[in-house]
């Protein structure tokens, strides 16, 4: 089963992996902040994650890992 997986130390909340999600299942967590002060990234259904990586290429801070 694929899964991403966000290293909040890196991300920056900037969003372009939420916009290249082909199953628009990565989002960023309104409900949390970073201690540098971001709203990082998350994934919300791990189930539907299909692995295809564009949101870890889209990335410019390296902050996603993803699985397969």
């Amino acid at each position: 089963m694929a899964r991403i997986e966000v290293d909040e130390f890196f991300c920056k909340g900037c969003g372009l992996c939420t916009t290249v999600c082909p199953m628009h299942i990565v989002e960023l967590d309104a409900t949390r902040i970073t201690d540098k002060g971001y709203h990082p990234a998350h994934c919300t259904d791990q189930e539907r994650c299909t692995g295809c990586a564009t949101c870890a290429t889209m990335c410019p801070d390296v902050a996603i890992k993803v699985w397969r």
